[in-house]
Order: C-alpha cells, then sequence, then structure tokens
C-alpha cells in the first residue's frame, strides 16, 4: 500500500464514518441551471433545500438520482452556452469524474447508446461492432474492461450478476437521458456492485415535462438503416404534483459485413411526483426487445487474411448444410428493468433515500453445430440420441441449433439514512439484492429446407438422450445474495473550502449454484462466499472559487464469475472431463485506487488533471490449460497482480469566438502486469514487467462544437494507440484514428411545432477499417519458452472488428 494510502486512510480513523449521501455539484451556469427538488404545482421552490444546498459538503456516494441535481434545459433556451458543448460540467468530488449532458447527447446520432456517447471522456476507450450500436460494444476504461465497470440507470445496476457483461444497445433510448456520469477511478461507496474494481458509469433519465408536450424523432441512414422516437409527456396531472411521459422506439438497420440485420423496439416511462422540501417520489419502467445478427470476431490471422469479410454464411444449402449459416447465430432478448428511486426529508436533519429496483432479462447468442446422433455423451457416458423429426438422411453429422440461453430474476434495493448537522453529514446505508440466473444451452432442431431453427430461444424440439435426458452443454441455476453495508462522513470545513470524506463499505456475498450435468468435478452442489470490508476516504480543498484540489483513495473488488463455479461444455472420456471446468475457490479480484488532481472551473475555461495510481491482486481471467495428450480445458483462474500510474486531463471553454466551444481530452498510462502468467502444462510464460493488454498508452479526443442557436455543428476525433493483446506483448492492435461530424439547423417555432430540426451525422468519416478491441486476451500468440523450460504452443486471442462509415439524417420536433 502506497504512502499515499496509508496517510488517507488514517486520516479516516480520526472522522466519523459515514455514508456518502448527496453529491453536491458547484452551481452550474444559467443555461444548465439546476435543482435536487421540485416545488408543487405552481409554488415557487426554496431558497435552498437539503438536496441541493451549494454550501454543502459533496459526498463520495451519490448514485440515486434523487441524489442528483437536476439539470433543466428547455428546447428554446441559450443551450449554446454550455462548457464544451456539454461535454464537461462543474464536479465538487474528491475523485476524478467527467459527465455528459443532454446538450452534446442530442447533436449525435439518433439512437447512439451509452458507450458510443461517452467515447470522447478521458480514459475512456470504445469500439461499436455496429453503425447504430444495436449490436453492443465493448468498453476500457484506464486499461480495465466493461466486466470491471459499474453501470447503473437510475441507480440501480445494469451488469450482467454473473459474468458482469454490459450490453448497451439494451440500456436505454439517448432522447431521454439528462447526463451521464464517468467515475473513472472508482465507484461510490452506495453504488449497488459487485464487480466495479475499475471506476463506474452512472446514467440518469430526464424528469417529465410541467407542462403537456412531447418529442419525434425520425432517421435514416446507409446500410438501410432507420429509426423513429416518440415521447409524450403529460405535464402536471390535474391538481397534483404527478407528472409522467411514455416514449418508444422502433430501430433496425442492415448488417455491414455479412448477411442479416439487427432491430430494436424499445420503450421508456418515468413518473415523478415531489413535495415539500426535499421529498420526492419517482418510478421508471424500461422495456427492450431486440434480435441481432451476430458478429463474429475474429483472428489476427484471419484478419489479415479476409478483413472485414469474415462473415457468416449467407445462404443455406440443405444438401450441403452448414452450422455456419446466418440464421443459427442470431441474438435475441428480452428485459425489463424497473426502479423507484425516491427521497424523503423525515425531519430538519434526517433524509432518507430509497431506490427498490427489479431486473429481468431473458434471451441468448445462438450457435450451431454438426452432431452425431449415434454417439452423444452424458457424462462419461456414450450414448444414442434422438430429435424430433428430423429429415436429415446423415444422422452422424446433423446440424443442431444450440443458443446459451439465459434468464434472469433480479430484485433488491438500496436503502440509505443521512443525517445533516451543519457542518457535518452523516449517513448509513444497506444494499440488498437475490438474484436468479437459469442457464441452458440445448440442442434443438433445425429446419434443414430453410437453415433456420425452430425456435429461436430453442424451445425444441430438442436433442433427447437414450435415457430419456435432454441433451445440454450446460444447465446449472445460480443464486445470488449480496448484503452490503456501508458506513460515512462528510467534514465540512474552513467556510467549504475543506471537505474531508471517508467510508467504509462491508459486503458479503454467497453464491448458491447447482450443475444438473452429471459427472461434473465438484458435484452438483456448489456453493461460494466472499466478504470484503471496502474502506475509502477522499479530501477537497477550494483554493478560491475557480481552484480546487482533490485526493482520494477507495477500494473495490470483483468476485469470480458464476461459470467458475460449473464444468459445462463437451465431456470428452480423453480429457477426463469438461472443456470448461470449474475452479469455485477463487479469491475476489481486488483493487486499490489512489488519486490526485487539481479543477480550475472559471467563467470561460475549464480543466482538470488527475494523476491516478492503482494496484490489482488476483486479477481474474480465464486460461487454457493442456492435458499433455491432445487435449485442452479452460477454467478461470486468479492470475496474480497488476498496477498502473497515469495522467487524465480535459479542458473545454464556454464560446470564445464566433459560437465555438473546443474541448480536449488525453490519457497517458503504463500499465504493467507484476506476476508470469500461466500458460498451461503446469508453466508459466515471462509476462512480469510487461505492458497489460487491452489498455493503450496514449489516448487523445477532441471535439470542437459550433452552435449560434439555429445553425449548429461539431468535428471530432479520437486517436487511440495500439493494444496488446497478449501477455508477453507479441501481439497487437496498430493504433488509429477515427474522426465525426455533425452539422444541423433548428427553425424557428411553427404554431404548436416547437425548434423543428434537421441533423446530419458522420461516423468514421474515412470509413476507417480496423479492429477496435482486443475481444479475448492470451498468454502468448508465438510459440516460446516457459519459465520452467517448456515449449509452449502460441495462443489464440480473439478481436472484434470496428463498425464502418455511417451517414444518418435525422428530423425532430418538440411540441
Amino acid at each position: 500500500m502506497s504512502f499515499l494510502t496509508r496517510r488517507l486512510l488514517a486520516t479516516s480513523a480520526l472522522i466519523t464514518f459515514a455514508v456518502p449521501s448527496v453529491t453536491v455539484l458547484a452551481a452550474p451556469v444559467a443555461a444548465q441551471s439546476a435543482t435536487a427538488t421540485q416545488p408543487a404545482k405552481g409554488k415557487k421552490p426554496p431558497a435552498a433545500t437539503r438536496a441541493s444546498d451549494d454550501n454543502a459538503p459533496s459526498m463520495m456516494g451519490a448514485t440515486a438520482p434523487t441524489d442528483q441535481k437536476s439539470e433543466l434545459i428547455e428546447v428554446r433556451s441559450a443551450r449554446h452556452s454550455q462548457v464544451a458543448g456539454g461535454l464537461m460540467i462543474k464536479e465538487d468530488a474528491p475523485k476524478s469524474r467527467s459527465t455528459v449532458t443532454s446538450e452534446y447527447i442530442e447533436k449525435q446520432a439518433a439512437g447512439l447508446n451509452p458507450m458510443q456517447l461517452i467515447e470522447m471522456l478521458p480514459g475512456v476507450n470504445t469500439t461499436s461492432t455496429d453503425p447504430m450500436g444495436l449490436s453492443g460494444g465493448h468498453m476500457t476504461m484506464r486499461g480495465l474492461n466493461e466486466s470491471q465497470i459499474g453501470f447503473t440507470l437510475e441507480g440501480f445496476p445494469i451488469n450482467d450478476i454473473g459474468n458482469y457483461a454490459v450490453y448497451p444497445q439494451e440500456i436505454v433510448d439517448p432522447e431521454n437521458l439528462r447526463s451521464i456520469n464517468v467515475e473513472q477511478g472508482s465507484a461510490d461507496l452506495d453504488s449497488p456492485h459487485i464487480s466495479a474494481t475499475g471506476g463506474a458509469v452512472d446514467m440518469y433519465l430526464m424528469d417529465p415535462k410541467e407542462k403537456l408536450g412531447g418529442k419525434i424523432v425520425g432517421s435514416y441512414g446507409n446500410y438501410n438503416a432507420r429509426r423513429v422516437f416518440g415521447r409524450l409527456d403529460t405535464g402536471y396531472i390535474g391538481n397534483t404534483n404527478v407528472k409522467g411521459f411514455i416514449s418508444f422506439s422502433d430501430a433496425a438497420e442492415d448488417s455491414w459485413r455479412g448477411p442479416g440485420g439487427q432491430n430494436k423496439l424499445h420503450g421508456e416511462t418515468k413518473w415523478v411526483s415531489a413535495w415539500g422540501q426535499g421529498n420526492k417520489i419517482s418510478f421508471s419502467l424500461l422495456g427492450n426487445h431486440g434480435t441481432s445478427t451476430l458478429f463474429p470476431t475474429t483472428y489476427m490471422d484471419t484478419w489479415q487474411a479476409q478483413g472485414i469479410h469474415n462473415a457468416y454464411q449467407a445462404t443455406w444449402n440443405p444438401k450441403s448444410p452448414s452450422a455456419n449459416y446466418y440464421e443459427l447465430h442470431r441474438n435475441p432478448f428480452t428485459n425489463i428493468y424497473a426502479s423507484a428511486p425516491s427521497t424523503f426529508t423525515l425531519t430538519d436533519h434526517l433524509t432518507l433515500t430509497e431506490t427498490p429496483y427489479f431486473w429481468y432479462g431473458d434471451g441468448n447468442g445462438g450457435g450451431a453445430y454438426s452432431e452425431s446422433l449415434t454417439s452423444q455423451q452424458w457424462g462419461a457416458q456414450t450414448m444414442t440420441a434422438s430429435i424430433g423429426d428430423h429429415n436429415a438422411s446423415n444422422t452422424k453429422s446433423l446440424i443442431v441449433y444450440n443458443p446459451s440461453n439465459t434468464e434472469t430474476y433480479r430484485p433488491g434495493s438500496v436503502t440509505k439514512l443521512s443525517l445533516h448537522t451543519g457542518i457535518n453529514r452523516v449517513s448509513v446505508g444497506y444494499w440488498f439484492e437475490y438474484s436468479k440466473q437459469i442457464q441452458t444451452g440445448p440442442y434443438s432442431q433445425v429446419d434443414y429446407a430453410t437453415g433456420k431453427p425452430l425456435d429461436l430461444l430453442g424451445g425444441g424440439p430438442n436433442m433427447v438422450l437414450a435415457n430419456g435426458e435432454t441433451a445440454q452443454y450446460r444447465d446449472t441455476l445460480t443464486q445470488t445474495r449480496i448484503h452490503t453495508m456501508f458506513l460515512a462522513d462528510s467534514l465540512s470545513l474552513l467556510n467549504n473550502k475543506l471537505n474531508i470524506e471517508a467510508g467504509l463499505k462491508y459486503s458479503v456475498v454467497n453464491r448458491d449454484g447447482q450443475n444438473f450435468l452429471p459427472d461434473t468435478s465438484t458435484g452438483p452442489y456448489i456453493k461460494g462466499s466472499w466478504q470484503e470490508p471496502l474502506p475509502a476516504v477522499g479530501i477537497r480543498y477550494k483554493i478560491n472559487n475557480e481552484n480546487q484540489l482533490f485526493a482520494s483513495s477507495t477500494t473495490n473488488f470483483r468476485i469470480p464469475m458464476n461459470t467458475s463455479l460449473y464444468d459445462s461444455g463437451a465431456y470428452s472420456v480423453a480429457r477426463g472431463g469438461y472443456a470448461n471446468q470449474a475452479n469455485p475457490n477463487l479469491k475476489a479480484e481486488y483493487s486499490i485506487s489512489e488519486e490526485f488532481g487539481w479543477r480550475y472551473q472559471g467563467p470561460t475555461v475549464m480543466s482538470s488533471v488527475t494523476y491516478f495510481h492503482y494496484n490489482f491482486t488476483n486479477s481474474l481471467y480465464s486460461q487454457t490449460v493442456n492435458t499433455g495428450n491432445g487435449q485442452s480445458y479452460t477454467r478461470s483462474i486468479n492470475g496474480g497482480s497488476s498496477h498502473a500510474d497515469g495522467v487524465d486531463f480535459e479542458i473545454g471553454t464556454r464560446p470564445i469566438f464566433y459560437h465555438f466551444r473546443p474541448y480536449f481530452s488525453a490519457e497517458y498510462i503504463n500499465r504493467r502486469t507484476d506476476s508470469n502468467v500461466a500458460a498451461g502444462n503446469g508453466d508459466y510464460v515471462f509476462s512480469k514487467g510487461k505492458f497489460a493488454p487491452q489498455t493503450p498508452r496514449y489516448q487523445f479526443g477532441l471535439n470542437l462544437d459550433y452552435d449560434d442557436g439555429h445553425l449548429f455543428g461539431g468535428y471530432s476525433l479520437k486517436y487511440v494507440a495500439r493494444q496488446y493483446a497478449t501477455f508477453t506483448n507479441d501481439q497487437h492492435i496498430p493504433s488509429y484514428i477515427t474522426m465525426n461530424i455533425n452539422l444541423g439547423y433548428r427553425f424557428k417555432d411553427w404554431g404548436p411545432m416547437k425548434a423543428p430540426t434537421l441533423k446530419l451525422n458522420l461516423r468514421n468519416i474515412t470509413d476507417r477499417q480496423y479492429l477496435g478491441f482486443v475481444n479475448a486476451t492470451a498468454a502468448n500468440a508465438l510459440a516460446t519458452t516457459g519459465v520452467y523450460g517448456t515449449a509452449i504452443k502460441g495462443g489464440s486471442a480473439t478481436y472484434s472488428i470496428a463498425a464502418p462509415f455511417m451517414v444518418m439524417g435525422s428530423a425532430s420536433v418538440d411540441f
């Protein structure tokens, strides 16, 4: 532990621990005015409230939307005065944080997902696999991937509870987003995550409008991309304080490489009732249904030989069927999110914040294989099988559909009680979640006349073994119970110039797993338990109204993925087990993050520079193990430790000449592996001291915004340095530059139509073809000699091919 960590944690022992209650941002400019409470209809808000007092201390925990300041931006107001075109706001947290507001969001191409919208921020490296982002994407932040970053929407967690993956295309329609907060170093204490060792991304919906109205957007682009969005605001209903909105969108596009396409139907609603000083109840419900054709990842030699033409097969031949046919590689998914974040002022000094939520998801990533009905495995037993009324003549090589089904039920709640006593704010909180995740992998029938699965969700007819059991490559039930208590204190001194914060979070996570496959190495019932105390401390000092210094030291953890509990995949007698083998006794991944920074927040220019350092122990990753007889299997392992040092920087301005507002961000990072990584055969590759994979050493982002109130436009550029794919640094993605342009015009109001707008967006304007993300790392790509002298064959890292040039035109109007 570094000197800074020891000193900061020692300081925390001198003050009362409490839960962060409210992050207070310095007062935004007029075009971004803020208030945290809503007055009763027709009444003015109080001059100051507990939730929005600008002199109150900033807090390290403010994940609930009722903790955030509301951003009031009217369609016809002077939005073009915001800093950096909506890529910066005034921050007051004792740690690094960057924010994207609705002004920047609404100028981007319609329907982009949240990962695409934060691509310009320091430390953020994102890649989309299709132009509209309908098939998802990937992200790293300070070299850590999305499974190590906590994502929330309206205060509830978005990451998958099993493998912590994020599917950005399923989350939210950008027209309803108020802001996206990016915390590059650490999640807040009250953030509901068990995987956020690498920071957090918090998304917040706009509140419903106070008057009856709405918005309509229509868009069309290349690859037959089309999208419609509609939103209706009720305004205040009758003489009540209740207001709400309902919105729907429908988007689709053709695949840009290979056959098929992507489509998404999405709906959202939010309702709010606010009264008195600081009382607010809100309810949000989001539903999403999408079906995409998957884009295959690629290997480096395949990329060099085929480029972007590595795709699934476009046609089906019943006489020569192929499991590579695109209709067998679809991604259907339905998910529903519900959240009711609310705040109640119990007394003049006591506030209760409650965020109950429910998360439901059901879908799969489709796949197909050639299987023999005369020889199937039921664990170590070999037997025959049958499947429906298949019409293929060759039962020894039958194409079957094999999706990876996942169904998740996930209720939970975050409760926080805050005591305000003048210069001190003490809070205590509790996060509880119970989740049930059912994961199966049945083999189901394919219509040999068309090549399509009879049931896209793999419901049948299924392959049935001679013993009457349904054949599956995985069949598990995982139940996860999370108990997290957090306690923190915020002390404001020297007339709020000095703010000292400290907190402690204690997490207890229990997993009960049941594997219904036979002959597994761990038996049918598996239990996992992890407990971690997670201290945090932060200091912010205001030199004057424009300059402030901050420092923080935080700890976070990520428990192993649920897949580490189970054997799964194909069983091989020669291998002596399954293709994926359990390792249920893994320790949690643990991180210590330290930051020291300076912010300048002047009337024209705003900037921030942050030095950061982090240490990881028990880094979790997947390993391929060779058994020595031509067989291999994969398992999750602790890969040792790593560390990083780096600097983040961003600067933006209000209009400085002719309505231009430039923004620039940059990052330098030196991330190193501190251990030799296991490579199978009981040996290790020489990786200690090597540069860590998936980490660009340099990143630069530039955005130039122009907006005179009617005509607006922008140009953005992002440079990303090379990214290694292996722990021995013998294979990498080359550096790349991408550029985007937007141009639009807002017309004057015309009758009931408010600010009719035409917009043109161009993304990746040079149509650069490039590998954008290391999808799966490898110990080494080239043959090498291990630490113990073993000859180690080269492994195979996989890559995602980035999206091509996109042009999209949009027309929108408010009413």
